[in-house]
């Protein structure tokens, strides 16, 4: 079950300029940075409320942030939204008819395992589940 927007992840070129750009902007300092070396990506959170901003940078130009600036600028690249179980999710949203860029859970940023749903398949929108890992560990999935 989906059970609030966990983050919105954005694509930007410099994250140290969009770092302190968004510190402004949102009034606080990012709470957390971190390299996931398997998406090539460095990231950066801010926490608004319950919500929180991901910034995104690439680290190498195949990655999948670099070939979206590449074609679209930067800007918001995906919404993700937390789930009980994302492996019963996977299975659910796979039956529905969408598309899952991903067949398994990977670790991702935060201490997540992230699923992405296709765009073609959610009205351009590029989707991610995200699950805590320490939860994962706790259900009855297969991970």
């Amino acid at each position: 079950m989906f059970t609030n927007i966990e983050h919105i992840g954005i694509a930007v070129r410099d994250l140290a300029a969009s770092s302190e750009l968004f510190a402004t902007l949102l009034n606080r300092e990012s709470y957390k940075s971190e390299e996931v070396a398997s998406e090539g990506v460095l990231t950066a959170f801010f926490l608004v409320n319950q919500t929180k901003i991901e910034l995104l940078a690439a680290t190498r130009p195949d990655s999948a942030i670099a070939t979206f600036i590449e074609k679209r600028g930067e800007g918001t690249h995906h919404i993700a939204f937390e789930v009980d179980d994302i492996v019963a999710e996977m299975a659910r949203l796979k039956e529905a008819g969408f598309t899952l860029l991903n067949e398994v859970p990977k670790r991702g940023a935060d201490n997540k395992l992230v699923c992405f749903v296709h765009p073609k398949t959610a009205n351009g929108v590029l989707v991610e589940l995200c699950q805590e890992m320490k939860r994962v560990q706790g259900s009855t999935s297969k991970v």
